[in-house]
């Protein structure tokens, strides 16, 4: 399964869908309906640049947005400053 959109970040404390403790410091993944414990391969569309993350959390619950990434895995591909960059990415298993 492979997809593309916007993904944006986040790095507040904060217990995960799956219960969790938020580590910003991690390679995770918030998508609404991707199993947890998927790991993704989310590429910078700008870059070319990716990085594997896990799910754990579910969201973004912004339109236009179907990943939101630890701050870690987004400072990976993009600068943080950034906010929200074009991805895509694909299903490992």
């Amino acid at each position: 399964m492979t997809g593309s959109c916007r993904a944006s970040f986040y790095d507040e404390p904060q217990m995960t869908a799956n219960g969790e403790t938020f580590d910003p410091d991690a390679d995770t993944a918030a998508h609404k309906t991707l199993a947890f414990n998927t790991r993704l391969r989310v590429t910078n569309v700008a870059n070319g640049r990716s990085v594997v993350v896990r799910v754990n959390d579910r969201g973004p619950y912004v339109s236009g947005r179907c990943l939101d990434l630890s701050r870690a895995a987004f400072a990976s591909i993009a600068d943080t400053s950034a906010g929200t960059i074009a991805v895509t990415y694909t299903v490992l298993g």
